[in-house]
C-alpha cells in the first residue's frame, strides 16, 4: 500500500512536471508583453518576492529623507527610473506602455509609498527577475540607491524644490523613450 502511493505520487509529480514542460517548449505559453499573463503568473511573483524579503534584515535609510538627498534622490531618478516609473503630472512614458508587468508610476498615487525604504533599496540594489527590473548595483553608489529609495518612499510627500528638480528638463514620453543622439520624430 504504501509502495503505491509513494509511486502515485512520484508518478503525479512527473506528469506535472512534463505537464508544464510541454506547455513552454510547445510555444502555447505567452510571451508578448501584450499577451494576458500565465495562470497565476502574478499572484506566484508577488508571493515570491515577498516570502524572499520577508527573510532579509530590514535596515534604517542610510540616508535621511532631508530636503538634500530627497533633491539628489530627484537627479539620479530622473535620469535612471523615470523612462519606466513616470513623473509628477507626465503621463507614461511609451516604454512603460510596452512593459509587461507594467512598472508602477511612482507619482501617480500607486507604488511603493507603502513599502519601507529598504524594500525599495533592495529592489533598486538587485531588480526583479522577470518583472523588466534592473539592478543598479555597481552602476549606482549605495548613497544614490538610499537617496530614490528614499525618494520613492516620500513620493506622496514631496516639497516644491523636489517636484521643480524631477520637472527641470523633463521632456515628452516620446523624447525620453529615445536614445541619446536619435531626436524624436517630428510632430507634423
Amino acid at each position: 500500500m504504501l509502495k503505491g502511493l509513494i509511486l502515485g505520487i512520484l508518478l503525479g509529480v512527473l506528469l506535472v512536471a512534463g505537464g508544464v514542460y510541454f506547455y513552454f517548449s510547445s510555444g502555447r505559453a505567452p510571451v508578448a508583453t501584450s499577451a494576458p499573463p500565465i495562470p497565476f503568473e502574478k499572484t506566484l511573483a508577488r508571493l515570491g518576492l515577498h516570502a524572499y524579503l520577508d527573510k532579509l534584515p530590514h535596515p534604517e535609510p542610510q540616508a535621511p529623507a532631508d530636503e538634500a538627498n530627497l533633491v539628489s534622490g530627484a537627479k539620479v531618478y530622473k535620469e535612471q527610473c523615470a523612462t519606466c516609473h513616470g513623473l509628477p503630472n507626465e503621463p507614461k512614458t511609451a516604454v512603460a506602455q510596452g512593459m509587461f508587468p507594467a512598472p508602477p508610476q511612482l507619482f501617480h498615487g500607486v507604488g511603493v509609498t507603502d513599502d519601507d525604504a529598504w524594500e525599495s533599496y533592495w529592489k533598486v540594489e538587485n531588480g526583479i527577475r522577470m518583472s523588466g527590473m534592473p539592478g543598479f548595483k555597481g552602476q549606482l553608489t549605495e548613497t544614490q540607491i538610499w537617496q530614490v529609495s528614499v525618494l520613492v518612499k516620500n513620493a506622496d510627500k514631496i516639497t516644491e524644490s523636489v517636484k521643480k528638480e524631477l520637472a527641470a528638463g523633463a521632456t515628452t514620453p516620446m523624447e525620453m523613450a529615445m536614445p541619446a543622439g536619435n531626436p524624436a520624430p517630428k510632430k507634423k
